[in-house]
């Protein structure tokens, strides 16, 4: 037996490899132990190759089963992706695509104007007269408190004018004249209320006035006679269809000069006092009118 290089063996396994031949050379027999020997051989080099290729096709199994589970895990993490990896926006619902209630344009209605119902005689309907237009007994005016007198009210708009007064409130129609009388240390002053049926009439009435258009004092309850023949400070003004007019002075008959500071606050007082009953009366009027 020699190690070195001899005829090829056959393996049924290898391409190129060569059947051995069979003979009878020298007479001899075939080595039956060598040819079961090589037998053995190649059944063992079989199951090999069986186990071999079991295991690798386990593995190409498993290796399926592993991109099948990666891959579903993939498809299950889609929904956590961030907002650049969702759908585009054409295929998401929007807000705006659900229907929402609409409502007819609504607009509340201007407030009313309080100086309309004052304006005109036929708005300015709600009962009038001088106690309501000047109540109580007393007024508080800041720090001064003026005691109330007399009041009185006419249709004869003339007889309780002096000077040029009288002349101002028949052109222009007035329908009314409603007086009241407050005194305080000494002084006292008359406050004429006259009533047309327009704003224009008033307004004419007060740019007709001029410095002797004056209303006549209003004496009693207490107060003597005034400003009859004494020098007496009076002012004219006008708001809606109502012009209203002060007569101010001492109700000893000392005549009024400049200095006479009290006068004039007195006077300035009363016609602020009347302005602003003459509009809350215009108020009273718009807010019933909007609760209707």
């Amino acid at each position: 037996m020699s190690f070195g290089q001899g005829e090829p063996q056959w393996d049924p396994w290898k391409s190129g490899s060569q059947q051995p031949q069979w003979s009878d050379q020298g007479g001899g027999t075939p080595d039956w132990a060598a040819l079961a020997e090589q037998s053995e051989t190649r059944n063992k080099r079989r199951r090999v190759l069986f186990i071999a290729g079991g295991a690798l096709a386990t593995v190409a199994i498993g290796a399926a089963v592993a991109v099948a589970v990666v891959s579903a895990d993939g498809d299950a993490e889609a929904s956590n992706n961030p907002a650049n990896d969702l759908p585009s926006s054409a295929s998401i619902p929007s807000a705006s695509d659900t229907a929402e209630p609409s409502f007819a344009p609504t607009s509340a209605p201007p407030p009313l104007d309080p100086k309309d119902f004052i304006s005109s005689a036929k708005k300015d309907t709600a009962p009038l007269s001088a106690e309501s237009l000047f109540p109580g007994s007393q007024l508080t005016m800041g720090e001064s408190v003026y005691k109330k007198g007399a009041t009185a009210s006419t249709t004869d708009c003339a007889s309780v004018a002096q000077g040029s007064l009288d002349k101002v409130l028949t052109n222009n129609d007035c329908t009314r004249v409603m007086r009241v009388t407050y005194t305080k240390d000494g002084v006292a002053v008359t406050v004429g209320v006259a009533l047309f049926d327009t704003e224009a009439q008033a307004i004419k009435a007060k740019k007709d006035a001029d410095a002797k258009s004056i209303v006549k004092s209003l004496p009693g309850d207490g107060v003597a006679e005034f400003c009859r023949t004494a020098i007496c400070r009076s002012t004219t003004n006008s708001y809606g269809r109502y012009a209203y007019f002060t007569l101010a002075g001492f109700t000893n008959g000392k005549d009024v000069t400049e200095k006479d500071s009290a006068v004039f606050s007195t006077g300035d007082d009363l016609a602020e006092f009347t302005f602003r009953q003459i509009r809350r009366r215009g108020e009273a009027q718009a807010s019933a009118a909007a609760n209707e």
